[in-house]
């Protein structure tokens, strides 16, 4: 069994990320990576970022313990954060765990939503973007499982049954 290092003692603490495949007339908007994020650097990915207690610690709670929409919330933020659009009907589609070379655990809820309105304009965590279509995706060099992330939403969008859409990963070599 592969035991990596944990930067924490704590198993149970994780970053928790959240992902858009924004898709907008029969496009999906990737972005490339800046050379200096730690995981995933120089890579094409689509729009997100991690949680942040600032995305509903200041607001009023929905129960008397409780926020209810923070990763939708945060969600919302990270996308007009990072490519400067708005999202509508944001739809969960699969998750994904991964441990950061650093020994951070990284939980990443991807969502697939539509492209409301704005003009792409990137943060400094990317470098280039792209609207393409599924096929063309195939040609990045995407962080693996972008892709069929990619070929997942498009199958839904296009009206498969998401209950029956399943990962299908590609052959990858191992880092």
């Amino acid at each position: 069994m592969n035991h990596m290092k944990l930067k924490y003692k704590d198993s149970h603490l994780h970053y928790v990320a959240v992902t858009a495949i924004i898709h907008r007339n029969s496009k999906y908007l990737i972005t490339k990576r800046s050379p200096k994020e730690k995981a995933f650097p120089n890579m094409w990915t689509v729009p997100g970022g991690r949680i942040d207690t600032k995305d509903y610690i200041d607001l009023p709670k929905t129960t008397p313990s409780a926020w209810y929409g923070a990763v939708e919330e945060a969600l919302r933020r990270e996308i007009k954060e990072e490519v400067n659009l708005e999202i509508s009907c944001p739809r969960y589609l699969i998750d994904m765990t991964l441990m950061r070379p650093d020994g951070i655990p990284v939980i990443v809820l991807s969502f697939y939503a539509n492209y409301k309105s704005g003009k792409v304009k990137l943060d400094d965590d990317a470098v280039d973007f792209a609207w393409v279509t599924a096929k063309e995706a195939e040609k990045y060099n995407l962080i693996e499982g972008i892709y069929e992330e990619i070929v997942m939403a498009d199958k839904i969008i296009k009206g498969a049954d998401p209950k029956k859409v399943k990962l299908k990963p590609r052959k990858y070599t191992a880092l």
